[in-house]
């Protein structure tokens, strides 16, 4: 194959593989054999291309592109060719405890390009100098290619801390296509070779997160491909840890959940054996009966994926990972980014918009929200106790959990959440609003399913109908059925009360030093609810509705409006009720 697209190798350091007639190296003008299958790393500092034929089929030379041809035992690493030993050891003696675990070390991640994956690979790149590379496990997807996708990641203003606090970071990158649904992750052959080799450390951060996901896909993404991953990881010659990031909602049918594992009857082959006998239809019908006490395919797979990878294991040193829910970051590298519409954020986002106007909830019910950044701070600080724990001499007999959730240290409830957003809507208002904020929440399902009616679906069947009328296409009964959709979906997490312990990471946390607690802090004591809620909005605005705070004077004029009109429909509408009670009294009376 050979890479046709323009790239920035300043950008991203781009593995292509290539079969070429001749390729010549820049730097020590010697050919490579012509019909060999090699792997290609550009970097260079201007706008460059890779080598592609030209039209009569004469080889077109690369643009001062620095070559290597990366043999089985040799390890590219451009921060360290000017490095002596001497320089090498005074730098690692200045790190702290952690940055030194991750000093010369390779690091894979599977769901780089996802929304932990950025912070984790932006904080390994930012905050522990001398990492050696980060492999990234990419896949092509919506008809873009790996690379494209690496390339546009470092678009997100998430990046601009680290591109001025380490401009050169990019060559680190070593991108490999990769797919977590297809069996050994899609992997080829000299890619496996590749990995097992170099790699040291891994986090497999790669989920499908949809609660509603399709058993099949779910069962692909959220259980086998841990275990290709295992398989692999069970080869690398020079293994320190691999670090599964599961779910503290894995076991969420129990109501008091502790650092441990927990009985799941179901067996990975004997399911896969079943599903492959069933059309999709019909695993949808026997889904109640697959599932049994768990709620959803997510926390299903996910309970099973932490059963398989324990039995598995043999030796092999394994953590994994609960984080409850994860939103926005608290602190670093920008104050409450965020990228996704997932959980709790959906809620803000269609409550503040005017389209989200009642929700099953339990406002007494923990919201265990965990900001992302310490998230995973607490991650690459648990890799480091993992792998510590695993080179004693009594080694833990089973993979270690650890707990992140905010409940046990910094409790806040979901009334607590969406009344500090809601104060917050006024001032930070979303200028594609469509109405001014209004939520009634309710623990019954009765009630909620009155209101869905009230507040919902007659609204959204009137705009409709007047849409109708108008020769337009009416869509609102159609956006409310996905609301619908998504809201039964979280409404299970937000009217039961679970109980966590987090007992190990309590642990980790007194044993991390001082000047490692300031790099990597992760205790939710020290988060200000009060003061991450007041920055939350604006990120919301900022960030994922990529509105600019040029428009905010323009939104709150609108938000103004909007909130004069609801007060004028609210007082037609408490009119209407009193006229019409006082007239059937009247006919009763």
């Amino acid at each position: 194959m050979i890479c046709r697209r323009r790239c920035d190798t300043d950008a991203v350091k781009c593995h292509v593989v290539a079969k070429t007639d001749t390729i010549v190296d820049n730097n020590n003008s010697e050919d490579i054999d012509a019909n060999q299958e090699i792997r290609v790393i550009a970097g260079a500092k201007d706008k460059t291309r890779h080598r592609e034929k030209d039209g009569d089929g004469s080889n077109i030379p690369y643009d001062d592109i620095p070559i290597r041809m990366i043999g089985d035992n040799e390890r590219i690493n451009y921060d360290s060719l000017d490095k002596n030993t001497d320089t090498d050891l005074h730098i690692k003696k200045n790190l702290t405890e952690i940055q030194r675990f991750y000093y010369g070390k390779n690091v894979l991640i599977t769901g780089a390009t996802g929304f932990l994956g950025k912070i984790l690979m932006e904080k390994l790149l930012r905050c522990c100098p001398g990492v050696e590379n980060l492999y990234l496990l990419v896949r092509q997807k919506r008809g873009k290619d790996i690379y494209t996708r690496v390339d546009e990641i470092f678009d997100d203003p998430v990046f601009d801390r680290l591109k001025k606090e380490v401009p050169k970071f990019r060559h680190k990158l070593v991108v490999i296509p990769a797919d977590c649904e297809v069996a050994g992750l899609g992997l080829n052959i000299n890619d496996q070779q590749l990995l097992t080799e170099k790699v040291n450390i891994i986090f497999h951060s790669a989920a499908t997160v949809k609660f509603d996901e399709h058993l099949r896909a779910a069962l692909n993404t959220n259980v086998q491909a841990p275990l290709h991953l295992l398989r692999l990881a069970r080869d690398m010659k020079h293994l320190d840890v691999l670090m599964h990031i599961s779910t503290a909602y894995s076991n969420s049918h129990l109501s008091f959940i502790e650092e441990k594992y927990y009985p799941c009857e179901t067996e990975c082959e004997k399911l896969q054996l079943e599903l492959g006998k069933l059309s999709d239809e019909d695993i949808n019908r026997e889904l109640p009966r697959i599932l049994g006490a768990w709620p959803n395919t997510y926390t299903f797979t996910k309970a099973l994926a932490e059963k398989e990878l324990r039995a598995n294991a043999d030796g092999v040193p394994i953590g994994i990972f609960r984080p409850a829910i994860v939103i926005s970051t608290a602190k670093e590298p920008l104050k409450c980014w965020l990228d996704n519409m997932y959980g709790p954020t959906g809620v803000v986002v269609g409550s503040a918009s005017g389209i989200l106007r009642t929700l099953q909830c339990d406002v007494g019910v923990s919201a265990d929200i965990v900001p992302v950044d310490y998230v995973v701070n607490c991650l690459m600080v648990a890799a480091a106790d993992v792998h510590s724990a695993y080179n004693t001499r009594q080694p833990p007999k089973e993979p270690p959990i650890y707990n992140y959730v905010s409940s046990v240290e910094n409790q806040i409830t979901w009334g607590d959440f969406l009344s500090h957003n809601i104060a917050q809507v006024d001032i930070h208002p979303l200028s594609n609003a469509i109405w001014y904020i209004t939520l009634t929440l309710t623990k019954s399902s009765i009630m909620y399913g009155t209101y869905k009616i009230l507040f919902h679906l007659i609204p959204a069947a009137l705009v409709d109908a007047l849409a109708a009328g108008l020769g337009r296409k009416p869509k609102m009964l159609k956006v409310y059925k996905k609301i619908h959709k998504f809201s039964s979906v979280i409404s299970y997490f937000c009217t039961k009360e679970i109980t966590f312990c987090n007992q190990r990471t309590q642990v980790l946390w007194k044993k991390t030093s001082e000047v490692d607690r300031k790099i990597f802090p992760f205790s939710m004591r020290e988060v200000d609810w009060a003061d991450y809620f007041g920055h939350y909005m604006a990120g919301v605005r900022r960030y994922l509705c990529k509105e600019s705070d040029d428009t905010l004077p323009q939104a709150k004029i609108k938000w103004k409006r909007l909130y004069y009109l609801h007060q004028i429909v609210r007082v037609i509408f408490y009119a209407f009720a009193v006229y019409a009670l006082w007239s059937v009294l009247s006919a009763v009376l």
